[in-house]
């Protein structure tokens, strides 16, 4: 009988203790800063824009839709769509007041009504297919959800009447189909949103970088047929009106125009320089997911569309910071894809609690203080945050 002890069985492996790096410590810092700041800001400046809502001055606080409207109105009874009473100049393609067009025999506070309660609906009723889409856990539907509904892109949105809601529905819309497998679906999804906002435009460019022909062509194809339908609808001098205000609107210098071409105007340079840029950020997007394409790791249904939209956007002469709602679903695309407990999940935390900052920002900042520059670059910096994590993020290969 042998007298050999039995060995003793090792124990198994555990798994690495999830340690606070410094990484993980600034994402939390900046989400419990960023609480505390609207916190602060709700507290001391009582301009809360939801308690706008209920208000009937049309004319001063709702202006975009008051705008809208009396488009539609105009398109109906056969006169000019950016001809009208209203306030501010309609900057949206013809399309928009086709679209808008059954609302124009409703009471202008009526119809505003009706419009954000069915923006909210599709903002909330996007986020959580996105959601669903994803499989994330309950706590971060929930908490995106939340983070949503308190977020100061939605609640300008629906103050202003912005038409944010159905740009995002588009948007998550093209992104699902391409998820399952309908590429051209998802192309045409996507042109038709282009038509509505063709600031969004270079996201038809992504099928073309990675050498998906058909997936780009039925873009372009849902683009310039929706936008035609639209022409059509208000009249072909419609659609010349629509580029000669287009191409000459300026750069507006506000604390909310979240765009490069903005905040190089903040800083004293030509808005020439910002949009020197931010054409430099979205061709060195296009570039950079073109070469990771060709090995295979950039998936259209993941971040890719999104960065590409958050380049398009810091490109453009005017993103207001409300364009955030439209990154949304790239954002949570992230925590998709990384894991628990990751460096990542706690920095789409902090991007998600960065939005709920009010505008009520720029009421700190006075011409006289040196700060002010880079105070009211909050924006920006935001979206420029939006853009390197859906860029970073893109790659399937990159490390959770």
């Amino acid at each position: 009988m042998s007298t050999t002890s039995p060995q003793p069985v090792a124990d198994p492996p555990r798994p690495p203790a999830r340690r606070w790096t410094a990484a993980r410590v600034g994402a939390a810092v900046l989400a419990v800063a960023a609480l505390a700041l609207t916190a602060v800001l709700h507290a001391t400046h009582h301009n809360l824009l939801v308690l706008g809502l209920s208000s009937t001055d049309m004319r001063e606080l709702h202006a975009d839709f008051d705008t809208f409207w009396h488009s539609a109105v105009a398109l109906t009874q056969g006169g000019d769509i950016y001809e009208t009473p209203a306030k501010l100049r309609n900057l949206n393609p013809p399309l928009l007041s086709l679209l808008l067009a059954p609302l124009a025999g409703l009471d202008v506070v009526v119809a505003y009504r009706v419009f954000a309660a069915v923006t909210l609906l599709l903002i909330a009723g996007a986020v959580l297919l996105v959601c669903r889409e994803l499989r994330l856990p309950w706590w971060w539907t929930a908490g995106a959800t939340l983070a949503m509904l308190a977020s100061s892109p939605l609640h300008g949105t629906l103050y202003l009447g912005q038409i944010y809601g159905l740009l995002l529905v588009g948007l998550v819309a093209g992104w699902i189909a391409e998820r399952r497998g309908h590429p051209l679906l998802a192309g045409v999804l996507y042109g038709v949103t282009v038509a509505l906002k063709p600031s969004l435009a270079p996201v038809l460019l992504l099928p073309a970088v990675q050498q998906r022909w058909r997936p780009f062509f039925a873009g372009v194809g849902g683009a310039v047929v929706a936008t035609l339908v639209g022409a059509l609808a208000a009249g072909p001098s419609s659609a010349l009106e629509w580029l000669r205000i287009g191409f000459g609107e300026p750069v507006p210098d506000v604390l909310d125009n979240a765009a490069l071409p903005g905040e190089a105007l903040r800083l004293g340079l030509p808005s020439g320089v910002g949009t020197v840029l931010g054409l430099v950020a979205l061709v060195g997007t296009l570039v950079w997911l073109a070469r990771r394409s060709r090995t295979g790791t950039v998936d259209p249904g993941g971040t890719a569309p999104w960065a590409v939209i958050a380049a398009g956007l810091l490109m453009s002469p005017i993103s207001w910071h409300n364009y955030l709602l439209l990154l949304w679903p790239g954002v949570l695309a992230v925590v998709a894809a990384s894991a628990a407990g990751s460096v990542r999940r706690a920095w789409v935390a902090a991007l998600l609690a960065l939005p709920l900052v009010p505008v009520s920002w720029g009421e700190l900042w006075t011409p006289d203080d040196p700060w002010t520059p880079l105070g009211r670059s909050l924006y920006c910096a935001i979206l420029l945050a939006y853009w390197v994590t859906l860029l970073r993020n893109a790659d399937r290969t990159m490390e959770p």
